[in-house]
């Protein structure tokens, strides 16, 4: 009966873990509806101001934005690596982490590297085996443009200040709800343009080319960290609403095998009880 009682603890103890994981599942499914608008919403901004900008930058004599182009000879290397508060979301975290350690053991090997985290769980874990700069963890408690832009405007100065020759930013980009794609995008210095651009010479600009260039660069970077931001809180969500999905089916099925135990086990002794009344019978009658 003891072992029987111990099987019933456990059922009750599943059961419980399984409702857990399954309101889980429920709230982030919820979250990641918002989180995927928003950043389906947002991608053809970013494409179309990157477009904007290439074209203006094509059309111009010389470099423009040269602060924020400067090739310098990479020394110091700052990684940005965007992770969430919170875990339960399976490999959401663990492949930043990869990710982040395999640049600086790999590609930054011998360079002064250092990481910015966004995020807990990469704070918490990179402490541990490189320098930390810095983390902005709080961004996730009002997600907004202004909050990202702020951080931003500080990477920025890092790199024209020549604190750091390189920056470059890690997170998970949404796909679906079961796919994130861990990307590695470099923030600064400016990527020079791939390939030709084609030029409309049509349109007249005011101010000149080179006034929107010069106020266009330091949008864009803001657009495109926040764009890799919002990115990784969708996949946040995705990540987690699978993976508690995956414990609810996992918990369901220990929970009907052990329920299957549990009968085969009363099953047995209350086999057991009639045979020793049986038994007993057959003596008295004896």
């Amino acid at each position: 009966m003891a072992n029987l009682k111990e099987i019933r603890n456990r059922i009750t103890s599943v059961s419980s873990t399984m409702q857990i994981t399954s309101a889980m599942k429920m709230v982030s499914a919820a979250k990641l509806k918002k989180a995927q608008d928003a950043i389906t919403a947002m991608r053809p901004y970013s494409d179309k101001l990157t477009e904007l900008l290439q074209g203006l930058s094509a059309s111009l004599e010389g470099d423009a934005g040269s602060q924020f182009a400067e090739n310098r000879e990479v020394n110091k290397v700052l990684l940005v690596a965007i992770t969430s508060n919170r875990g339960l979301c399976g490999a959401f975290n663990t492949n930043i982490i990869k990710q982040t350690t395999s640049l600086v053991n790999n590609n930054y090997a011998g360079k002064q590297v250092e990481i910015m985290a966004i995020g807990k769980k990469a704070n918490d874990i990179l402490k541990k085996k490189y320098t930390v700069i810095k983390n902005h963890s709080t961004v996730y408690d009002d997600l907004n443009f202004d909050n990202v832009a702020s951080i931003a405007e500080e990477l920025m100065e890092l790199f024209t200040t020549g604190t750091y020759d390189r920056i470059d930013i890690i997170y998970n980009s949404f796909k679906n709800a079961a796919t994130q794609i861990v990307m590695t995008e470099q923030f600064l210095p400016i990527k020079p343009i791939a390939g030709e651009v084609k030029i409309n010479t049509e349109y007249v600009y005011e101010p000149t080319k080179l006034e929107i260039v010069e106020q266009l660069i330091p949008k864009s970077l803001k657009t495109q960290l926040y764009k890799g931001i919002r990115d990784s809180f969708a996949s946040e969500h995705g990540a987690r609403m699978t993976a508690m999905h995956k414990a609810t089916d996992n918990a369901t099925e220990l929970r009907n095998q052990l329920k299957l135990t549990y009968n085969k086990a009363r099953q047995a002794a209350i086999t057991n009880e009639i045979l020793e009344i049986v038994g007993g019978a057959e003596a008295l009658s004896n």
